[in-house]
C-alpha cells in the first residue's frame, strides 16, 4: 500500500510544489541509517551524499526523481522557490536511483536560514526518456513545469524532510 498524502497537504508541499495526486508506488529513502519519513528532521551534515532511493514498480516501467527545496533562501521570503538539487531519470521499476541517468548532479541541502523543506518528488516515465537538458539555474526550478515539459503526468510518490542550519562546533 503506497503512502497516504496527508502530511504532504499538512507540510505544504502538495500546493507549493506539487498538485494533489494518489501515490501509487513505494519510495524509501535513506540516508545512511536514517530512514527519511514526511516531515521527519535530517540534519544536513548527514545529507553530504545522495540519499539511497528503491522504489516498488517494475523493472520495464521507468521512472524520473526530482529533489528541490521550495523554501530557498528562506522559508518567509522564498525568492529562488525551488531550488533543484538532484534530477534523475530512466530509473528502472523496483531497483534504485542509482541505476537511472543522473540530469542534475546531487548537492546536498545547506539551508543558510529558517527550517526548510527538501522534497523528493517521484513520476512515472510514459518511455525512457534519454538526453535530457539540464536546467539553466537550479534556483528558480519548477518541478511542475519540468513534469509537464517531459510529459510525466502527476507524481507516483513523493516524500519530505526537513532540515536547518546546523550551529558551528565551538572549539575551546
Amino acid at each position: 500500500m503506497a503512502a497516504s498524502v496527508d502530511p504532504l497537504v499538512v507540510g505544504r508541499v502538495i500546493g507549493d510544489v506539487v498538485d494533489m495526486f494518489v501515490p501509487t508506488i513505494n519510495m524509501s529513502v535513506y540516508y545512511g541509517a536514517k530512514h527519511v519519513t514526511n516531515g521527519c528532521d535530517v540534519k544536513p551534515s548527514l545529507t553530504v551524499n545522495p540519499p539511497k532511493v528503491t522504489l516498488s514498480g517494475h523493472p520495464d516501467e521507468f521512472y524520473t526523481l526530482v529533489m528541490t527545496d521550495p523554501d530557498a533562501p528562506s522559508p518567509s521570503e522564498p525568492s529562488m522557490r525551488e531550488w533543484v538539487h538532484w534530477i534523475v531519470v530512466d530509473i528502472p521499476g523496483g531497483t534504485n536511483a542509482t541505476r537511472g541517468k543522473e540530469v542534475l548532479p546531487y548537492v546536498g541541502p545547506r539551508p543558510p536560514v529558517g527550517i526548510h523543506r527538501y522534497i523528493l518528488v517521484l513520476f512515472q516515465q510514459k518511455a525512457p526518456l534519454g538526453l535530457v537538458e539540464q536546467p539553466a539555474s537550479r534556483a528558480r526550478f519548477s518541478t511542475r513545469a519540468f513534469a509537464n515539459q517531459l510529459d510525466l503526468g502527476l507524481p507516483v510518490a513523493t516524500v519530505y524532510f526537513n532540515a536547518q542550519k546546523e550551529p558551528a562546533n565551538r572549539r575551546r
